[in-house]
């Protein structure tokens, strides 16, 4: 068996570190007027082509000066409504705030929002992953250094197998998860991948994969993210969802995806 894990939500919690960053720069460039909250980021994400916290960001900008946001069922618009050609709004700035909140203003030296992110796994369970014969990697949209930074230098891996941001198009072309399995050495098309992710692109990006290549089985596990877990509610309907974009399980948590469970997976039909 192959699992490949998306890091966002999954290996790190990130609502206090990407998701913040990504609100201060929405509040930032809309000098602010408008700061979204996790449920906003939410609906955002759920449309299913908004992995990237950049893009994310900057589409987040658009709407508001289009006049195109609800939040907590109130529209919220500028007093002048623009169209996104009328918007001065530059990508790298942007970018370069956004990382500015990140990483921290020193590139060399991180002390941004990254340096707080909880861990959702520990390295024993990966170990029991492969003592299992089960082979692992990532592949996050994250970049290669955040990615790197979280799984060698807070878990402890020695060169994990990753495909990050610079090295595949964005979810949920499954271009990148292809990638991932065959640093994995997964020649063998009967042998079954299980791609585990918190969003609806994630998802996605493991129904692509079957039509794409469907010799092999391709299995979409969903897993909550912190951020949802404190009302029933919110995390129902957050399951709804992943379920909906093709989830054969939703799971509260990254490690009770045991051998055991992944074994049962790839035995189903």
């Amino acid at each position: 068996m192959f699992v490949v894990f998306d890091i966002d939500g999954v290996i790190r919690d990130v609502s206090g570190s990407y998701r913040r960053a990504l609100a201060d720069t929405v509040e930032h460039f809309t000098a602010g007027a408008y700061r979204p909250s996790q449920a906003d980021i939410d609906a955002l994400k759920s449309e299913g082509i908004w992995n990237n916290d950049w893009e994310a960001s900057q589409e987040l900008v658009y709407r508001y000066f289009e006049g195109k946001l609800v939040s907590n069922g109130k529209a919220i618009a500028p007093s002048t409504v623009l169209g996104r050609e009328e918007v001065n709004l530059n990508y790298e700035e942007l970018v370069a705030f956004f990382q500015s909140r990140y990483r921290g203003p020193d590139p060399t030296h991180w002390t941004g929002y990254i340096c707080q992110e909880p861990l959702l796994i520990q390295a024993t369970y990966l170990e029991s992953l492969t003592k299992a014969g089960i082979r692992w990697g990532f592949f996050s949209g994250a970049t290669t250094g955040s990615a790197r930074y979280i799984l060698e230098k807070r878990i402890g891996l020695q060169s994990p197998v990753l495909v990050a941001m610079e090295d595949a198009p964005g979810k949920p072309d499954p271009t990148g998860l292809f990638k991932a399995v065959a640093l994995l050495n997964g020649v063998d098309s009967l042998v079954p991948v299980i791609y585990v992710g918190d969003t609806v692109a994630d998802m996605y990006v493991v129904e692509n994969a079957r039509q794409i290549q469907g010799d092999r089985r391709w299995i979409g596990v969903g897993v909550l993210p912190p951020h949802v877990q404190a009302k029933e509610e919110q995390r129902e309907t957050y399951a709804a969802n992943l379920h909906k974009a093709g989830a054969v399980i939703v799971l509260k948590s990254v490690e009770e995806l045991t051998p055991a469970v992944i074994y049962h997976l790839g035995q189903e039909k």
